[in-house]
């Protein structure tokens, strides 16, 4: 009967700190799951802000286009429905953020993040061909009005 007694006493003992182990560890589970999530959300703000960082330039190089019939027309039309399919594609994300962020695993939260992340990558490429592009767009603008000046 005392071994009874004893083996209650430590069960009692023990059923708390598992308890607390337990709810420690749900706590972690959920911290971890709401960092995921706001590196998500903030992937996505600096994707959008990329998309249309890239939309302004090429308005802006298209612009410049535009006053000069000597240099080659670009489409401006592909240019402009492909960022608008990039922050379309944007938008389907916030919406699965938005509709399954709370049930998605780490696993699928950490495949989105990763999935933003790559896009963010293949742009900057592009967006650094436009600052460069438009850096040439504007010194060649500059070079046309010196040489009508001079004319």
């Amino acid at each position: 009967m005392n071994i009874y007694l004893t083996l209650g006493l430590v069960l009692l003992l023990l059923l708390p700190a598992v308890a607390l182990g337990w709810a420690l560890r749900q706590r972690r589970h959920l911290a971890q799951g709401s960092r995921r999530l706001q590196y998500l959300l903030d992937l996505a703000d600096c994707l959008e802000a990329d998309l249309k960082t890239c939309r302004a330039r090429l308005q802006q190089a298209h612009a410049v286009m535009s006053l000069n019939p000597d240099l080659p027309a670009a489409s401006e039309q592909e240019a402009r429905q492909a960022i608008d399919a990039g922050l379309r594609a944007l938008l389907q994300q916030r919406l699965w953020i938005r509709d399954h962020s709370a049930q998605a695993s780490h696993a699928e939260l950490d495949d989105a993040a990763r999935s933003m992340q790559t896009t963010r990558e293949r742009l900057q490429p592009l967006l650094q061909a436009l600052t460069q592009a438009q850096s040439d767009l504007n010194s060649a603008m500059r070079e046309q009005i010196r040489r009508d000046a001079d004319s």
